[in-house]
């Protein structure tokens, strides 16, 4: 199961991201986690400057936008 983790302060594109890896996981059929990170001193740990950010087993993967799904799609495969 992969770990992601969708790093902002819980505004409305970050939730948006949360919910679009979600259900490319559900469409895909695979099982991964996703946790929401707000607080603000762990965002700073991983150097995130623009929200909504996405790590991916603990590596910063995208940050600034919501991610597209094709994009999301081949974070979930690889």
């Amino acid at each position: 199961m992969k770990h992601f983790e969708v790093l902002g302060t819980g505004c409305k594109k970050c939730v948006n991201t949360a919910e679009a890896i979600e259900r490319a996981a559900q469409e895909l059929g695979e099982s991964v986690e996703v946790v929401k990170v707000t607080d603000p001193a762990k965002i700073m740990e991983y150097q995130v400057m623009s929200t909504p950010a996405v790590a991916l087993e603990g590596k910063v993967i995208h940050s600034g936008s919501v991610p597209e799904h094709d994009k999301i799609v081949d974070w979930i495969k690889s």
